[in-house]
């Protein structure tokens, strides 16, 4: 097994496992610097954040200052979706990340094909993207999504340099299609949520399950020093999966086979406009961001449109895995109130 890999066509080098910058913006300043500087010492050289991320990029950009680290392999991303509107995502990141050059600029979360229609046409974010490519400001483009297919056309459009795509064990389809097609066309493949935002507390499990398909970077994302190394110890050990591993595994498959969304989309539309991903995934979204992220604007607006619910079942008579959604739909919401006492 390979620690380190170039990243299909772009030729960036990194190794396999990476940092991800979500969780460092639920903790007091002074500790994420210090958690991305101790990563970067264990031998971290790929790091992703994203301007949604509030404080990520910035926090990054002064542990970077800090160490005068100039091997990274940085990757921003942004969900701008016209060309002056990344342009302007691009000049902030390279502001708070302090940096003249950002390796790799991804368009964040394009979640359905109108979203993708949108990104790719003349004066869309990709066009802003290749403007800031030819600039020097980004060295190389990519797409995260949630959706396998988007990612699917994605790839047979060959318009982005890399995929960032959900894949665990309990996200497994991945595996079948969109990841051995990308790295068949010398696309980069990196590997989010491999703790399925946070549902997997099994790091040993998690990591392992990842990392076992090699060519590809997995970003996990930790607040502190200790869970890095409780991460990195993992990634340095022998990755192979043994039958007692595999059998927890599926205990762990069945306890959520019933209760994880595993964000397909295929429920939609709801007859009554609810993000049914979005509410079912606001737990882990709470637990990956922080408590303070329910007080924004979006979260709530979530929230108010899942009380609308009345347990139609259209969604249920779509979904692939049964799951009994509306009361899934109506358990967040109870939660989600629960925190605002």
């Amino acid at each position: 097994m390979t620690r380190k890999i170039l990243l299909g066509k772009t030729g960036l080098e990194s190794t396999r496992l990476g940092f991800g910058g979500i969780p460092i913006q639920r903790v007091d300043e002074r500790q994420a610097v210090e958690t991305v500087i101790h990563a970067i010492e264990k031998g971290v050289d790929f790091i992703d954040t994203a301007r949604a991320y509030t404080t990520s990029e910035t926090r990054i950009g002064i542990a970077l200052r800090e160490t005068a680290e100039n091997r990274l392999v940085l990757a921003t991303k942004s969900q701008q979706r016209t060309a002056d509107g990344i342009r302007k995502d691009v000049e902030k990141s390279l502001k708070e990340l302090k940096r003249e050059t950002i390796d790799l600029y991804q368009c964040h979360f394009v979640r359905d094909f109108d979203t993708y229609g949108t990104i790719i046409s003349t004066g869309g974010a990709l066009e802003g993207l290749l403007m800031a490519r030819d600039e020097g400001l980004i060295g190389h483009i990519g797409i995260t999504s949630h959706s396998l297919d988007v990612l699917n056309h994605a790839i047979d459009d060959g318009l982005f340099e890399t995929i960032m795509v959900c894949y665990s064990f309990l996200e497994p389809l991945a595996e079948e299609t969109v990841i051995p097609k990308a790295l068949a066309k010398n696309m980069g493949v990196i590997i989010m949520k491999s703790f399925s935002g946070g549902v997997i507390d099994n790091p040993r499990l998690a990591l392992k399950y990842a990392l076992a398909i090699d060519g590809t970077v997995v970003i996990p994302g930790v607040e502190s020093k200790e869970l890095f190394d409780r991460n990195w110890d993992v990634f340095l050990s022998d990755l192979a999966l043994d039958h007692d591993e595999f059998q927890e595994i599926a205990a762990i498959r069945q306890q959520f086979d019933k209760h994880f969304c595993r964000r397909c989309d295929y429920c939609q539309p709801c007859p009554e406009g609810i993000s049914i991903q979005a509410i079912l995934g606001i737990k882990s979204m709470v637990k990956r961001m922080g408590k303070a992220v329910i007080e924004k604007g979006w979260p709530k607006e979530v929230v108010e449109k899942a009380r609308n619910c009345n347990g139609c079942g259209e969604c249920m008579e779509r979904c692939p895995y049964d799951l009994p959604i509306p009361e899934l739909i109506r358990e967040n919401v109870e939660w989600f109130d629960e925190q605002l006492l």
